[in-house]
């Protein structure tokens, strides 16, 4: 058998990220690739080392972290020539941070950085200090996770993109006005 599995949904849409072990686990940018990796279907240890180009033990070590802050279980089990063969998916299709930690939200910050060096094609980056009214400003929220949260997909032969979106309040004046 390959390490390729039929199309699996994780058993969750969304998971909220607020412990400090979650916060911990996205922190490190090999756990995220982990997870973008995980993303569409199950996957051994060997399958996830092979495609990454990372040993099988450092594979093992960061799903043993992930797996502890619940944000990927085994969902699958056989034995294979004297041993237990695990896949690995991930618990929720995407991942909401509700209350950011500026610890925990500035190590994905770097993590984040860190595959965008590590992208093939180029990316897009925007900061931008808008003027908005709180009705507006709910509104751009509301079309912002929309976006993101109902982007159609295409099929599973297709790259794998990562998308981040933040929306904020600055917490002194931007711009002097």
């Amino acid at each position: 058998m390959t390490d390729e599995a039929p199309p699996s949904r994780p058993p969750q849409d969304a998971q909220q990220i607020g412990s400090p072990e979650q916060f911990a686990a996205l922190a490190h940018p090999l756990r995220q690739r982990l997870l973008f990796a995980l993303g569409r279907r199950p996957a051994t240890i060997s399958g996830l080392a092979s495609q990454l180009g990372v040993a099988k033990g450092s594979v093992s070590h960061h799903l043993k972290v992930l797996r502890a802050a619940g944000l990927v279980y085994v969902a699958e089990t056989r034995q294979v020539r004297g041993g237990t063969e695990q896949r690995y998916q991930r618990t929720a299709r995407r991942m909401v941070v509700a209350d950011p930690e500026a610890a925990g939200t500035a190590a994905m910050f770097g993590a984040f950085a860190q595959e965008l060096d590590r992208s093939p094609e180029g990316s897009a980056v925007r900061l931008r200090h808008l003027h908005l009214g709180p009705d507006k400003a709910r509104r751009l929220r509301e079309l912002l996770v929309e976006l993101v949260d109902e982007a159609e997909e295409d099929e599973d032969d297709q790259p794998v993109l990562g998308v981040l979106v933040a929306l904020y309040r600055p917490a002194g004046p931007a711009g002097g006005g």
